[in-house]
């Protein structure tokens, strides 16, 4: 049998509504966004992570973005950021748990960029974080959301973002895709702290 009849006769196959099929059209689809499409997205945008979902509500922003400055303005303006600077970042207002970021390589990270950081060696966090550039020299973030910034004391995972190296900066995002990580937050959310869980409110 030539290749080509090969080809044809695997398109006929998966073609065919049975069981078999599917898993073998899944199989393929899991091999070609893992080993195809996850490093070509990877190589054009630079960084190891080019599409993260949100998976906290740490970023969220719970109304519209007057309501949630008059809010949240003291903390802000007492490190000299504006509503009107504020309102001109990208993102303004903020991620929902879901989100997908699209992310590409950091290169001068400017205050109002949302970054995407590894945590600091100490720490016993597991994932990377997603928070917003509040300061540079060094660098340090907070979340939207969060009434303060994350700080070695007052967190149990020993988390600080007052001070990220560069080395650790992963990414900006740049794009949000909203709603479509919970395709894969779904299958996660069961094992999350019940307080975790669930949609942002």
């Amino acid at each position: 049998m030539s290749l080509t009849e090969s080809i044809k006769n695997f398109w006929v196959f998966l073609k065919k509504d049975t069981w078999q099929s599917w898993l073998v059209s899944l199989l393929l689809i899991v091999i070609l966004i893992k080993f195809i499409f996850f490093p070509i997205v990877s190589f054009i945008t630079g960084t190891s992570l080019p599409l993260v979902v949100v998976e906290s509500c740490s970023m969220y922003h719970e109304s519209n973005f007057d309501n949630w400055w008059s809010q949240n303005a003291q903390w802000y303006e007492s490190r000299n950021i504006t509503k009107s600077e504020f309102s001109n970042f990208k993102m303004m207002n903020g991620l929902n748990k879901g989100d997908i970021i699209l992310v590409i390589k950091e290169t001068i990270p400017k205050i109002g960029d949302i970054i995407i950081f590894q945590p600091n060696t100490d720490s016993t966090t597991q994932h990377p974080i997603i928070h917003r550039i509040v300061g540079l020299n060094p660098v340090q973030t907070k979340g939207d959301h969060n009434t303060q910034q994350i700080t070695q004391n007052n967190n149990q995972q020993h988390l600080d973002e007052t001070n990220i190296p560069k080395d650790r900066i992963i990414g900006k995002s740049v794009l949000k895709i909203p709603i479509l990580g919970w395709i894969k937050l779904i299958f996660f959310e069961p094992f999350k702290d019940p307080s975790q869980r669930g949609f942002c409110n």
